[in-house]
């Protein structure tokens, strides 16, 4: 047998190998001009200048946000071959990506991974896709055509002032194109081994010089991944997806309207091996789908360059069946109103409003159970921030806070500190203080869920098994988090700059577990059943730093890599340590280092080589060893508007493990190696 750590070194000896010899053919032939060089054309002091919205909810340079803070640009996920969102998320530092199966990710920022992980918001051009139900993200559902992702900006760290409850160790923000930098017609299509087939459609106008739109539909399938021990889990992911955008201006007046519809169907196979369910009821092949569509409408005014409003609201609906884990219907709607004023010369004030709605309906299954099925909850918050100039251009103090009422523990306030010093344009240092809170989710308050059956080898013989249930209680209250963040950001020369964040979190009343009495089941067969209750008596300590190397060694081509380090101490139950993933082995489940390298070089006017080379250390929790993996994508332009490619993804190994589902009882995949091909027409 060969070791983890030798399959390891192999496999980064072979990425070396590979990339030299590319990268010195790439240099020998490079000649004539980029075939997209939107972004690799720009210096390093225009990149680092790049226009951010999330930190502040207003637009300032990416040299000015005192928090640390990543930006995916469309060209980078053009250039990265990635096909989903998740995917192209693990360019970020300090981002914890780790694919499930075919239509499952586990994202989380600096810690707490899981299949719904309930310490990050995630919004769609400036709405949250939190669910109320899991305190997580569905990640299968946020979608969109990936040419019309303008970027993603990351935010590692609290930014509750600004985007309220349940942003606390992140904000993940996809911002799409303005209607207007979408006009023509763009078709793409293609396909292979994992991704069976793909084609996106887009057509952009407009209906007056004031008032273009764009509408696009785009569709997918993709194949099923299997088990370790080699055996089809059946989980087929087919998806569809349209949407429109109308923009329109009058004055100083943006109006914005946008709209999605998506239907997907997916399997999965669970395992009889935890669940108590009758053998009539089937565990593998399952089939079920999920549908849905929201709509955007958006009023920005500008009075001045430092004075302005925005309103917008949203309405959101969806639909899930997959049984038997469950049926779910939920919709949502949100309002947000901000004003942004001068206030004298050295204060710059933001304040707002938000209101949001959900409502929902679970129907009772064998597996889970909500007490009431149907419930509404409301969200009601106001924010200020007070942007102060203690020394023009140079000395930056952002003083917030964000009051907020919500159904389950009432009145939260989330205060944060920042400031901000730049002796010179190559140099800025920042840091901050904020407390951040995470609202309970109906899981936690109204659930009662079958978990598996205890293994009690060792520990006692009893005639009939134990089934573990999990049980809610009214009682859960919010976790809080006290987070103490220092940054510095340089550049060295126009081709080289350097950004480096550092962090301590402080976490109190995280959700813990204990056990209720032991009682005995009333149906057959016979069983004991040990409730797991929810409170709120772990803590936990975690401390780590990321890191963000952008350098241009010719002007062609561009180097970009990042590593993360995470440290995580955890003060929970000790006899749950080992069954509970979510907060007791928290130090168990996400990496402790990550290491990430791409390289984008435009070897002529015609070819691009684009590498990505990713470590990911092991995940103890669920014995997954460390791995290395590379993706690769050369494109190539025949003639003008035409684009054709060809990817690889997870070139270093057949298939490797990533992660397991925490919350659905599935059988655990592996992540196939994949190649596929595609062609791009834009007219």
């Amino acid at each position: 047998m060969v070791s983890s750590d030798t399959q390891t070194m192999r496999s980064g000896m072979k990425f070396l190998s590979f990339f030299t010899i590319c990268c010195c053919a790439s240099i020998a032939a490079a000649t004539g001009k980029n075939l997209d060089n939107q972004f690799l054309g720009l210096s390093i002091e225009e990149l680092m200048n790049i226009e951010v919205t999330t930190v502040s909810r207003r637009s300032q340079k990416l040299t000015d946000v005192a928090s640390a803070i990543f930006v995916i640009t469309g060209d980078d996920i053009r250039r990265s071959g990635a096909t989903s969102i998740p995917e192209a998320l693990r360019m970020a530092p300090g981002v914890q990506v780790a694919r499930v199966g075919t239509d499952k990710w586990a994202i989380s920022v600096r810690g707490f991974n899981g299949l719904y992980a309930n310490k990050l918001q995630v919004l769609m051009d400036g709405r949250s896709v939190y669910s109320p139900i899991f305190s997580g993200v569905l990640w299968e559902q946020q979608d969109t055509l990936m040419e019309d992702i303008e970027r993603i900006e990351i935010i590692r760290g609290p930014a509750a002032t600004a985007w309220g409850a349940n942003a606390v160790n992140g904000v993940i923000n996809i911002i799409t194109k303005k209607a207007a930098d979408t006009q023509g017609t763009l078709l793409t299509a293609g396909g292979g081994s994992f991704e069976h087939g793909f084609v996106g459609a887009r057509y952009g106008g407009k209906i007056n010089a004031q008032t273009p739109f764009r509408v696009y539909a785009k569709g997918f399938t993709r194949d099923n991944t299997t088990s370790l021990a080699g055996e089809n889990i059946h989980n087929q992911w087919h998806s569809a997806r349209g949407g429109f955008r109308v923009d329109h201006t009058r004055g100083n007046d943006e109006f914005t309207l946008q709209g999605d519809l998506f239907y997907m169907s997916k399997g999965d196979t669970l395992s009889r091996d935890t669940l108590s369910l009758p053998s009539t009821i089937p565990t593998s092949g399952l089939r079920g789908h999920q549908e849905g569509g929201n709509i955007r409408f958006r009023w920005d005014r500008a009075f001045s360059g430092r004075s302005s409003v925005m309103l917008q609201t949203y309405y959101d609906h969806i639909r899930i069946r997959l049984l038997p884990v469950g049926v779910i219907h939920a919709e949502s709607f949100d309002t947000d109103f901000q004003h942004r004023f001068p206030l004298y010369d050295s204060h710059d004030i933001t304040w707002g409003v938000n209101f949001r709605l959900y409502h929902n309906k679970v129907f009772e299954t064998d597996l889970v159970k909500f007490t009431p099925a149907e419930q509404t909850n409301h969200l009601y918050s106001i924010f200020i921030r007070d942007d102060i100039s203690l020394i023009p251009d140079h000395l930056l103090f952002t003083l917030g806070t964000r009051i907020g009422h919500n159904d389950f523990t009432g009145l939260e306030v989330q205060p944060n500190a920042r400031l901000m010093w730049t002796p010179n344009t190559d140099n800025s240092i920042w840091m901050s203080v904020s407390r951040a809170v995470r609202t309970p989710s109906r899981a936690e308050n109204d659930v009662t869920s079958t978990v598996g059956q205890l293994d009690t080898t060792g520990l006692l013989t009893l005639p009939i098994p134990i089934l573990l249930t999990l049980q809610g209680n009214s009682d859960f209250n919010s976790e809080k988090l006290i987070a103490y963040e220092l940054g510095y950001r340089h550049r060295f020369s126009q081709q080289a700059s350097i950004d480096i964040a550092g962090f301590i979190n402080d976490y109190s009343q995280l959700r813990d577990l204990s056990f209720g009495a032991l009682a005995l089941s009333t149906g057959l067969p016979p069983q004991f059943i040990l409730p797991a209750l929810a409170n709120n008596q772990a803590s936990a300590l975690t401390y780590g730093f990321e890191t963000s190397i952008d350098w241009k060694p010719l002007t062609k081509w561009r180097l970009q890599s990042s590593y993360s380090y995470l440290n995580m101490q955890i003060s929970s139950n000790k006899l749950l340590k080992e069954l509970d993933p979510i907060t007791g082995g928290a130090d168990k489940i996400s990496p402790q280092h990550q290491l990430s390298l791409r390289s984008n070089y435009d070897i002529s006017e015609k070819l691009q080589l684009n590498l990505w080379l990713r470590y990911i250390s092991k995940i103890v929790f669920y014995d997954i060893p460390d791995y290395v993996t590379m993706d690769a994508k050369l494109a190539f332009k025949p003639i003008k508007n035409v684009e054709l490619f060809l990817v690889g993804q997870n070139l270093f190994s057949q298939n490797h493990r990533e992660f397991v589902s925490d919350t659905i009882p599935s059988i655990p995949g592996v992540i196939p190696r994949g190649i596929y091909v595609g062609a791009q027409w834009r007219f």
